[in-house]
């Protein structure tokens, strides 16, 4: 059956009858579209993907904007997080595109041309902050978009996010709870949601503790950001026994510093991150960190884009994920330090 036309005449139906049963339109009765479907199964009919789009209004592609700042994704989690991004759009019938954005203000010109010329069917917004302008953007024109992260806006969008505050609560309670008392924060920029929440986590530990919690410096989201964050916490007058890292490249450039200033990292000085990425693992000593499973991530901001698309609420989809620690050998006990 090569056409349409001739699978509507087999079937003794109009063309739009056939054609709005091959699009899954209620109007068309459940064994009428079981017929159709049934036929065009069996001559092995294919629809024509462009004329299909242009009748649904539809590009059947959902788009994930990259924000180019150094230190946004780590290679080996944007791979995991797109690869299960678009195993899960594949299922539902649509492709992934990915694009890249230098600044800010081409981010903003991104979305816009996006949205504005309905490039696509859905963005995920990637790397959430706190006033997040693409966020009040999208709701506002009510666009399909889901964020990975929160932000501070009242206005409702769809999410997904991991307990960065939990778990940097715990794994602070974890190194009081090993006798740490001078305990340091390598912090996160605090314009990025996952920052401030992050940094929200270990104070209250440390408040819990009965212990100060200004010790926090900032810094980038690199190697580099760590390592010159970690000097200035390491050359104060009474430098910590523990360096609580926002993530795990700013935890490496944090070691690097520790090893600098003549200590061991494990030993004189517990280091920890968040995100277990493979070079972790392969540092010495192998470090602790902890891990939002970005295959969790990818499956359920996917399922709600999919959904919203398809006209849901946004208001009833948003889902905060466990974060789960790894325990390796850059943490133990607290040295003995002189009174």
């Amino acid at each position: 059956m090569s056409s349409l036309r001739q699978l509507a005449s087999t079937l003794g139906l109009s063309i739009t009858t056939v054609s709005r049963a091959l699009d899954g339109y209620s109007d068309v009765s459940v064994a009428t579209r079981q017929r159709v479907i049934d036929a065009a199964r069996k001559s092995n009919y294919r629809p024509h993907a462009a004329a299909r789009r242009l009748r649904l209004g539809s590009t059947e592609t959902v788009t994930m904007v990259i924000p180019g700042t150094l230190g946004h994704f780590d290679e080996p989690l944007y791979l995991e997080l797109l690869t299960a991004l678009g195993a899960r759009f594949d299922a539902a019938g649509f492709d992934l595109t990915v694009l890249a954005a230098r600044d800010p203000d081409e981010e903003r010109a991104v979305y816009q041309r996006l949205v504005e010329g309905r490039r696509t069917d859905g963005l995920v917004v990637a790397r959430t902050r706190l006033n997040d302008q693409r966020i009040r953007y999208l709701a506002e024109v009510r666009f399909p978009f889901v964020a990975i992260g929160r932000t501070e806006t009242r206005l409702a969008y769809a999410h997904v996010d991991g307990d960065g505050e939990s778990a940097f609560h715990a794994a602070t309670a974890r190194l009081v709870a090993l006798g740490h008392r001078r305990i340091a924060f390598v912090a996160a920029p605090v314009a990025y949601t996952f920052g401030k929440l992050r940094r929200r986590g270990f104070a209250a530990a440390m408040k819990a503790a009965g212990l100060g919690h200004d010790a926090v410096v900032a810094g980038q989201l690199t190697e580099f950001g760590g390592l010159a964050a970690a000097r200035t916490l390491l050359g104060a007058t009474r430098p910590p026994t523990a360096l609580v890292c926002a993530t795990d490249r700013m935890a490496i450039g944090a070691m690097r510093a520790v090893k600098e200033a003549g200590l061991t990292v494990g030993r004189d000085v517990s280091v920890l991150g968040h995100d277990n990425i493979s070079a972790g693992a392969f540092c010495e000593p192998a470090l602790t960190t902890m891990e939002l499973s970005m295959q969790d991530v990818g499956t359920r901001v996917a399922d709600m884009l999919v959904a919203l698309i398809g006209g849901a609420d946004p208001r009833g989809l948003s889902e905060i994920l466990p974060v789960m620690p790894i325990e390796r050998a850059s943490v133990g006990p607290a040295p003995d330090l002189p009174a």
